[in-house]
């Protein structure tokens, strides 16, 4: 069923308690079935919890460890002559911010055990800090981007 229709991307709101365009990515990232107010009760939850316990203000907890975890580099593949090269590339802001998102959620699922608002807590007092899981995985993406560092003359290709 190829016809002319179009599909308009919709704009999306911020989020009803921080305004922020971020967190209300985060909610939606995080939202299993639909149910977003379980999704904005989690994120709320833990940033609250996070913030009182790193003694800040959990907008600031937030930006920091989105800022912590997007990485600055990763590698793409490439296909030149026939062979797949892994080329080093720059991460735009968007990108940055979405697999900061994606790492944090994936790291506190992990957590196994642990109610979903208490993993995504110690996850994001681990971001703060410079540790965690999300912390190693952009870690490993930038050993990658280092190891490759070679084929960076791809990248303009």
């Amino acid at each position: 069923m190829r016809g002319n229709f179009s599909y308009k991307k919709h704009d999306i709101e911020p989020d009803a308690k921080f305004g922020s365009l971020l967190v209300a990515k985060m909610i939606n990232k995080i939202m299993l079935n639909g149910k977003k107010t379980v999704a904005q009760k989690i994120i709320y939850d833990a940033l609250e919890l996070s913030a009182k316990e790193l003694k800040a203000e959990p907008m600031e907890v937030f930006e920091t460890i989105i800022k912590n975890v997007g990485p600055l580099m990763e590698v793409k593949g490439k296909r030149i002559g026939g062979a797949n090269y892994q080329v080093p590339m720059e991460v735009n802001k968007t990108r940055k911010n979405t697999l900061a998102m994606r790492w944090i959620i994936a790291a506190a699922r992990s957590r196994k055990g642990l109610p979903m608002t208490e993993a995504l807590k110690q996850e994001m007092i681990d971001a703060f800090k410079g540790t965690g899981t999300a912390i190693k995985k952009k870690e490993e993406v930038h050993r990658m981007a280092e190891a490759n560092k070679a084929f960076a003359h791809f990248a303009r290709l």
